[in-house]
């Protein structure tokens, strides 16, 4: 068990923090779903950064991460070369998980103003191509049912604390592997993949 001034276990409770506060305001924004889907990309934020840690191999490189986290700054690449970017980790949890990309995108597009926040006269849904929107339809129905509305963001809120509690269960169950001091072996070869594929760009 990890002593309670280990760099882990502080990280951990900052994690968990951050999610029952992301909790308590989805239970008060029921009939926002704009913010609905700002809160869920933040909650999804902490997921992909813990998947990113339980890929890495380097105790020690993990750490270092986890300690930039506390002392607020961002994440190096071993060897400083560069920050480690969002998206290296969306496409890094999208391999496990295969939803995480289509819900970070569409979230942080309402983090940052855009058309999305125009929802109630014009559903951005509407102007998504034929394969995103079927992508994003199997996926809501393989884990929460056929949803009770079009798919649009309106007819889509009811589902969005449901769509939460998915994400925000795979977080506690992350946290806990990383408190074990565990390492994702099913991610280890998409990351290689992934850092290979950002060699041959730089």
């Amino acid at each position: 068990m990890r002593a309670s001034d280990d760099p882990v276990v502080t990280f951990c409770r900052l994690v968990r923090a951050r999610s029952a506060e992301h909790r308590q305001a989805m239970r008060g924004l029921w009939s926002l779903p704009g913010l609905m889907m700002s809160i869920l990309r933040q909650e999804l934020d902490s997921m992909v950064r813990v998947i990113f840690l339980l890929t890495e191999g380097d105790r020690k490189f993990r750490v270092a991460l986890v300690e930039a986290t506390l002392n607020g700054k961002r994440w190096r690449r071993k060897g400083a070369k560069g920050y480690v970017t969002d998206r290296e980790m969306v496409d890094l949890a999208n391999k496990l998980n295969g939803w995480t990309e289509s819900v970070y995108r569409f979230g942080c597009a309402f983090i940052h103003l855009s058309n999305m926040h125009d929802y109630r006269c014009r559903d951005p849904m509407a102007s998504l191509g034929e394969s995103e929107r079927e992508a994003i339809l199997k996926h809501l129905r393989h884990y929460h049912g056929e949803p009770p509305g079009p798919l649009s963001v309106e007819g889509v809120a009811p589902i969005l604390p449901m769509v939460f509690d998915k994400v925000s269960s795979n977080l506690e169950g992350y946290l806990v592997r990383l408190e074990a001091d565990e390492e994702l072996e099913e991610t280890k070869s998409a990351r290689r993949s992934t850092a290979g594929r950002r060699r041959l760009r730089s």
